[in-house]
């Protein structure tokens, strides 16, 4: 590409609505440009990264023995009416009626079209395993679309789906999955973790994530050095069992005007890790009081999943009014509605709560003097609470889910009447799993992990182009036949090279150069006569005088080694 004839401009200054560094950093470098909240034009270089990233990723599917398909993304409703998912979807999928009134939604994902496919081919257990995938767009009415390309209203995945006789057979295609998206990810150096994760709307037996390590991300990990990493929304709590000490006598005691948990707790001079706080919530219009330990949060993954509920809101005065539950001083003893205790709760002893009245609380509370209806894990873990698993201290980060498998077992084959023949003639459903990368979310990833003060740091597979050649005086001759010929042999040679013929300043050329992230600039200037030009790697300070077929020759090899040669 030589920009003096060419789509390409950058932009002075940070971008005024961008909240995250890749969001900043792709639009001032012009790799997107945004058309409205959440909705992005990909611009040429934008596209050229997105086109790598989908390349790795579709030799590493090949390679699985995937095979690529195109569904459409404009679908009748009737899909998603079948398997239990648009009323699920709720006002995150557009819908739209056709000119004859047919109702018609924009995919939010393909589950049900994959399976509908299937049913095609599918009649007895010889017509699987086979896994077909495919890149496409989908479209999401995000309530909050924000950070760049990291949450967004249409955006393209590579969404795979593998079909099998039984779990088994899924664990086998769910493995190849598995680590076809690890090759990929490995190919692009993302630093990510892989972690377990809740199954949300698209069910199923088992689901994690390939979260991409990075402050801006969305997600809270926790992970320990034995290996055990989870999503908050699934990381199990395992706390301190204090039962076995002894119980004291139960006492309410007067706690004029404090009615927080921090008030009471620095009023009795007693921690908050030996309290027990109320939250009054509405679960399908009735009042549910949860209770947990004075110095948690309460999981609303946790709770929809163990109450079978889809949402849990804040309770409104007329369901309190109706209880004898007192805002603010609020407990579990005597209280008259459906109690849900997290089982922490359930180990600690001598333990202060709400009592019920106005002004009072109880101190030495214990779980013997309360009734509840439903105990489990509601609560979330925090950085320091102890691994599940190994029992040393849990550590946190934030990641960007890039990627995500599901293990979802039958529910979609019974939903959309996917059945096959077994080896006895008896009817059996297909095991299913889905698969999903998101290519948009990956770039933005890729930039978070690799930028720095002057702009990107594009990985040189990964980058529009290996190598940018600067000419420092377009009104040079010998400088422009230099800049030309190594235009030419570069590209001749596969190394992907820019050719900067601008009548552009040398420092606005490098302040580009360094903001796109070109992985490698040649600069041609006042020793173009002798053939000498400088090398230098983007991210590095130190520049490399050579001649051109000694650059010609290194850049060669450099791809060859990291590129896509």
């Amino acid at each position: 590409m030589k920009l003096n004839d060419s789509y390409f401009f950058t932009l002075r200054e940070d971008a005024r609505d961008e909240d995250s560094v890749s969001g900043n950093l792709l639009v001032k470098a012009g790799y997107i440009k945004k058309t409205s909240a959440g909705i992005y034009m990909m611009l040429p270089l934008g596209l050229r990264v997105q086109n790598k990233i989908e390349n790795i990723i579709r030799r590493h599917m090949n390679e699985s023995g995937a095979q690529e398909v195109k569904m459409p993304a404009l679908i009748a409703s009737e899909y998603y009416e079948d398997s239990g998912r648009l009323s699920g979807f709720g006002p995150s999928i557009f819908k739209l009626k056709d000119r004859g009134g047919k109702d018609m939604v924009l995919g939010p994902t393909h589950e049900e079209l994959f399976a509908y496919a299937a049913k095609s081919m599918i009649r007895s257990y010889k017509d699987m395993p086979f896994n077909l995938y495919q890149f496409q767009t989908k479209y999401r009415d995000e309530p909050r679309a924000r950070f760049g390309l990291i949450r967004v209203k249409e955006f393209v995945m590579k969404d795979a789906y593998s079909f099998d006789v039984d779990e088994a057979g899924l664990d086998v295609s769910y493995k190849k999955m598995f680590d076809a998206y690890k090759k990929s990810f490995d190919e692009m150096g993302i630093d990510y973790r892989i972690v377990r994760a809740d199954t949300g709307i698209m069910g199923g037996l088992l689901s994690e994530e390939f979260q991409a390590i990075a402050p801006i991300g969305e997600d809270q990990i926790f992970y320990c050095d034995c290996g055990y990493s989870s999503n908050i929304e699934v990381a199990q709590l395992r706390y301190t069992d204090h039962s076995d000490e002894k119980e004291k006598e139960l006492t309410m005691v007067e706690t004029p005007h404090k009615d927080s948990i921090e008030e009471v707790c620095e009023y009795l001079n007693i921690p908050e890790d030996r309290s027990v706080k109320a939250l009054l919530m509405n679960i399908n219009d009735e009042l549910t009081v949860f209770f947990v330990r004075g110095d948690r949060e309460l999981n609303e993954t946790k709770v929809c999943k163990l109450l079978g509920c889809s949402e849990v809101n804040f309770a409104n005065d007329e369901l309190i009014d109706a209880s004898n539950a007192v805002v603010g001083y609020t407990g579990p003893i005597g209280l008259k509605a459906r109690i849900v205790v997290d089982n922490e709760v359930l180990a600690m002893r001598n333990f202060c709560c709400g009592a019920n009245k106005e002004g009072y609380h109880y101190i030495n509370a214990n779980p013997k003097d309360f009734s509840y209806d439903v105990a489990g894990d509601i609560v979330n873990v925090r950085e320091g609470d102890i691994c599940p698993v190994c029992g040393k201290p849990l550590k946190f980060t934030k990641g960007i889910e890039v990627g995500n498998t599901f293990k979802l077992g039958t529910k979609y084959a019974e939903a959309m009447d996917l059945y096959y023949l077994d080896s006895e003639n008896k009817e059996e459903p297909v095991w299913m799993g889905s698969y999903g990368i998101g290519l948009g979310r990956t770039m933005a990833a890729i930039v978070e992990q690799n930028n720095d003060e002057k702009g990107i740091i594009w990985p040189l597979n990964i980058a529009p182009y290996h190598c940018m050649v600067l000419v420092m005086s377009t009104k040079d001759e010998i400088q422009n036949k230099l800049g030309d010929e190594l235009y030419e042999k570069l590209n001749e040679k596969g190394v992907e090279t820019i050719l900067d013929d601008r009548n552009e300043r040398p420092g606005i050329k490098f302040n580009d150069c360094d903001l796109i992230g070109i992985p490698y600039r040649i600069t041609v200037g006042k020793k173009a006569a002798e053939g000498i030009i400088e090398l230098k790697k983007r991210g590095s300070d130190e520049v490399k005088e050579m001649s051109v077929e000694e650059a010609v020759s290194f850049l060669k090899e450099a791809i060859k080694k990291n590129g896509s040669l």
